[in-house]
């Protein structure tokens, strides 16, 4: 076997049996937020570039976005995805709703002392009947008996699912900003965090710098926050998420790589939306279900420049990361982010990461 041929065998062996501890890292928990910042556009920003590691703020952000660059957005919407009911039996329950799959059905996650079968009732907050149709894996296929459409239903009724790490129960503070302000289509159980930072002011300003902003719709589901509990990567089992790419998206990016200009993709969801419709090597509109678990070795095929928040320890999203600015690169930047009290997850502070060479 050839030198060059031998290298490329060995960094596949790597990437194979890469193990989940490469991933993990000691976090302080108070530099979890668990509050957003007084005012959204105010938190750190990491910029992680040429090697090397600043810091800055979120504003500084306009300094980094170049004219023709395209800003690619999550317009997604957190809804009220969290009941709580009895079972016909007085026992209780507690459902998360994972997806709506049409006005009246929905896939949850549940919580009951003894899961319930299909054909029995449950009761949610009082007055909304629903019937279990069955279950498929984790999820639970409920029906509600009631002919108001189910998203009605849910912004009537449900509360806000904050993430676990986030230890108050939701209140008007979150009801406004774990919610973007570009949000539209209603559907996802958490936000699309990076998008968090922005508000009217700052999209202007990069609209005013000859900057495009550009939207996909990629729902995110609950799994977002599971850890990888497998020893080896492979072998984790991607949760599944609906996304939608518009043409006029498509176009954008076409149009800013003709003039010169990186596609920039605000938030781990938009890049994940963005890549699982560039699969064949071209990207296009459309929509779909994607599985795409990105690990180090994936060669990116449109996002140039990344602005993310901090991710959990052994999370799909921190490999991700790690895939796209770096392995060493990644960990030099939690190292610091940690030693100088970045605030960490979906509150928390940002960085900017452009692609690793090579990737």
């Amino acid at each position: 076997m050839g030198f060059i041929n031998y290298n490329r065998a060995l960094i596949k062996f790597c990437f194979v049996f890469m193990r989940t501890e490469e991933f993990d890292f000691d976090l302080p928990e108070r530099l979890i937020a668990q509050h957003p910042p007084e005012r959204r556009g105010t938190s750190r920003l990491l910029y992680a570039h040429d090697g090397a590691l600043e810091d800055c703020r979120f504003a500084d952000l306009l300094r980094f976005i170049r004219p023709n660059d395209v800003l690619v957005l999550n317009d997604t919407r957190v809804i009220k995805a969290r009941l709580f009911g009895e079972k016909e039996t007085g026992g209780k329950v507690e459902v998360l709703v994972e997806r709506v799959l049409n006005e009246h059905e929905v896939l949850v996650q549940m919580r009951a002392s003894k899961s319930p079968k299909a054909g029995a009732r449950l009761m949610l907050v009082d007055v909304l009947p629903v019937e279990v149709l069955g279950r498929e894996g984790e999820f639970f296929h409920l029906r509600f008996l009631s002919e108001e459409p189910v998203l009605d239903l849910l912004d009537r009724y449900g509360r806000l699912p904050l993430p676990p790490y986030i230890t108050h129960a939701a209140g008007d503070e979150d009801e406004q900003r774990y919610q973007t302000v570009f949000a539209r289509e209603a559907g996802a159980v958490a936000a699309p965090t990076a998008g968090l930072h922005f508000d009217d002011a700052m999209l202007q300003a990069l609209r005013d710098k000859g900057a495009k902003l550009a939207y996909v719709t990629l729902h995110v589901g609950a799994g977002t926050f599971q850890p990888v509990r497998t020893e080896n990567i492979r072998e984790h089992a991607m949760h599944s998420e609906r996304y939608e790419i518009p043409q006029e998206t498509v176009d954008a990016i076409a149009a800013a790589r003709a003039a010169g200009g990186r596609v920039v993709s605000v938030g781990t969801t938009s890049l994940r939306a963005l890549e699982s419709a560039a699969q064949s090597g071209e990207l296009k509109a459309g929509s779909g279900e994607t599985r795409i678990f990105i690990t180090p070795g994936y060669r990116f095929r449109v996002v140039d420049v990344l602005l993310t928040n901090f991710h959990l320890p052994k999370s799909t999203l921190l490999m991700l990361v790690s895939a796209f600015g770096g392995m060493e690169r990644m960990r030099a930047a939690y190292r610091h982010a940690v030693d100088n009290e970045y605030r960490f997850f979906s509150y928390g502070d940002a960085m900017l990461i452009e692609r690793n060479e090579g990737q």
